[in-house]
């Protein structure tokens, strides 16, 4: 009986640490708003969430520069026209 007291100890000991983990990453949050990544799966998220938040901001750069090109062609400001283009 005490032979098999070590295994069974350690069989529970490993179902205790699976039950603990915390989850990968906040999936109640936006990629904005999530601050806590886990494991590999966290890690991959955070990844996607990076590229997401990267692809989001260049976009939103890109619309100002064509609503700020609009805007200048309607006033015929030759100066902001150029600049805007560049952008």
């Amino acid at each position: 009986m005490f032979l098999y007291l070590p295994i069974i100890s350690i069989v529970c000991l490993l179902q205790a640490c699976k039950a603990t983990q915390p989850e990968p990453f906040q999936k109640d949050r936006t990629p904005g708003d999530r601050t806590e990544y886990n494991g590999l799966t966290g890690m991959v998220q955070q990844q996607k969430d990076q590229n997401y938040l990267m692809s989001k901001e260049l976009s939103d750069k890109c619309n100002e520069a064509k609503i700020d090109l609009a805007i200048a062609e309607s006033e015929g400001n030759l100066s902001e026209i150029k600049e805007n283009k560049k952008l």
